[in-house]
């Protein structure tokens, strides 16, 4: 191949991967768009308060540590 092939085949590429990264910035600015808010669910986003007293322990009666186990078996 002589230095005249290559130099046609780098700037072929290079006129590729232009045309390439073109297209994926329009892709990505046609997908980057945020969605109009009337058609998003009434209250999402807003914000929730979460109250800092200790929640009722009964809630957590019977129930399984995650990851130990139940309280009566052993972990493997």
């Amino acid at each position: 191949m002589s230095l005249q092939d290559d130099l046609t085949a780098v700037r072929r590429n290079l006129n590729e991967l232009v045309r390439s990264v073109e297209q994926l910035e329009r892709d990505v600015a046609n997908t980057a768009r945020p969605a109009p808010t009337a058609s998003r669910p009434p209250g999402e986003g807003a914000m929730v308060s979460v109250p800092d007293t200790p929640y009722d322990s009964a809630l957590w009666t019977d129930v399984d540590d995650e990851g130990l186990g139940a309280r009566d078996r052993r972990a493997p």
